[in-house]
């Protein structure tokens, strides 16, 4: 999803998907906290969006560190995203019970990243192969934002075939950065209040755990089909219904739920 153009720390947050995520996600959860939790506010979760998120370590220093959040529903054995979320749990309980709000902001915002960069429909689509295929190279070598920009070809004629399937018209980015600002456009003055976790999605997350939650909200979100409409017929009233009605409150819970998560694993480690 879009967090702004990640150039300074207040980066979309008027239009940004993923601030808007966690702003109405922040407030949502304060009424299923405990009283002992020091949950970190908007503002101090905000702050690791844009330019201090993960958006902005793809510029800051490509392919060193850099978050992969994409995951393909029809593969058992994709669990690279599944693990991350399940780290930044960890992490996330351990900052609350040692109160430490940073960390705890820095974690909160990092997962909520994740959670919805891997519900959001282009993160299913198989880019790290598509990559593989157009530049001939691994991953590794996209270590500056020319080669990350700039599909190479053994010779002039493939260089412009390649970057024209990356970047032309229903090119793999530019399908992918036209999907998420559409979504942009449609969400942003919209309060989700369907956001909010039900009781049985608190139950089914405490017996099962979030990552079997997580991964029914993946292949619910690649049940829905809106990329492949989205590449058919481009943004539509259709899809922009489906967003708000479906796609953003089913992120927007799981992103709750994600948080809740690792509040309940600081419950446990303390009644230790």
């Amino acid at each position: 999803m879009y967090s702004g153009t990640t150039f300074h720390t207040k980066s979309g947050n008027l239009m940004g998907v993923h601030q808007k995520i966690d702003r109405v996600a922040r407030r949502h959860i304060v009424q299923l906290l405990p009283s002992w939790c020091n949950f970190p506010s908007s503002r101090q979760i905000l702050h690791f969006e844009g330019n201090n998120g993960p958006d902005g370590i793809k510029r800051k220093s490509p392919a060193v560190d850099e978050p992969w959040h994409f995951i393909d529903p029809h593969d058992p054995n994709d669990v690279a995203l599944l693990e991350m979320v399940d780290q930044h749990i960890t992490n996330l309980a351990a900052a609350l019970n040692a109160d430490n709000c940073e960390r705890a902001a820095f974690e909160a915002a990092w997962m909520a990243h994740a959670i919805t960069d891997g519900l959001t429909p282009p993160h299913h689509f198989p880019l790290e192969e598509k990559l593989a295929q157009l530049r001939g190279e691994g991953m590794e070598t996209r270590n500056s934002l020319i080669k990350k920009s700039l599909m190479p070809g053994e010779t002039v004629l493939k260089t412009l075939r390649n970057n024209w399937e990356f970047w032309g018209a229903k090119g793999v980015m530019t399908m992918h950065l036209a999907f998420e600002a559409g979504v942009a456009s449609v969400v942003a003055y919209q309060r989700f209040a369907a956001g909010l976790p039900q009781q049985h999605d608190i139950e089914e997350v405490r017996r099962a755990g979030f990552r079997a939650f997580y991964l029914g909200c993946v292949h619910e979100v690649a049940d829905m089909a809106m990329y492949e409409k989205f590449a058919k017929t481009g943004w539509t009233t259709e899809l922009a219904r489906q967003t708000n009605r479906q796609l953003m409150p089913l992120i927007i819970r799981a992103v709750v739920l994600g948080w809740l998560s690792a509040v309940w694993l600081a419950e446990e480690q303390r009644a230790r």
